[in-house]
């Protein structure tokens, strides 16, 4: 069994409340229930939220020692956390794949959200395609995986 973590930054617990026109009206357990529902056989999905840079940076190395593929929306840490760059580059330098996920498509967006700095180190980018975006990453990761037996053998933790 490949176990996957979903990681989500700031502010995307509290998705479908803020701006329902940018972001959509679906809530965290909407993604949740999409997510199972397109797991493959094989593959366990992890789903994680958080607010603090620290955690995730934590979790993305967990990811590296415990050899779990990632599905990674950065939310605001996208376009300035070079912490959180530095450590999705520690996972695909570990040969893992990490699928960078946006709901909307920043580029579309203000000035600010146009460059993505997570982008350059992670294996593919999903943008704009809503929570759709989350399953058809799910769905390469879980491709990959059969494939090419990635996140299939476990490393030891610590």
């Amino acid at each position: 069994m490949t176990r996957v973590l979903v990681l989500n930054g700031p502010n995307l617990q509290r998705l479908g409340t803020p701006e329902p026109d940018v972001y959509g009206v679906v809530d965290p357990a909407e993604v949740a229930a999409a997510l199972g529902a397109a797991t493959a056989d094989g593959v366990e999905v992890d789903l994680r939220w958080t607010d603090d840079e620290a955690e995730l940076i934590g979790w993305l190395r967990e990811a590296v020692d415990t050899d779990s593929p990632v599905i990674l929306n950065p939310a605001a840490f996208a376009h300035y956390s070079y912490a959180l760059h530095e450590a999705v580059r520690l996972v695909t330098a570990g040969g893992l794949p990490v699928v960078e996920v946006h709901v909307t498509n920043p580029a579309a967006r203000e000035a600010f959200r146009g460059e993505s700095v997570i982008a350059p180190v992670a294996t593919g980018v999903v943008a704009g395609l809503g929570v759709d975006g989350y399953r058809l990453a799910l769905d390469w990761v879980g491709r990959r995986v059969r494939a090419e037996g990635v996140g299939e053998h476990p490393r030891a933790a610590g």
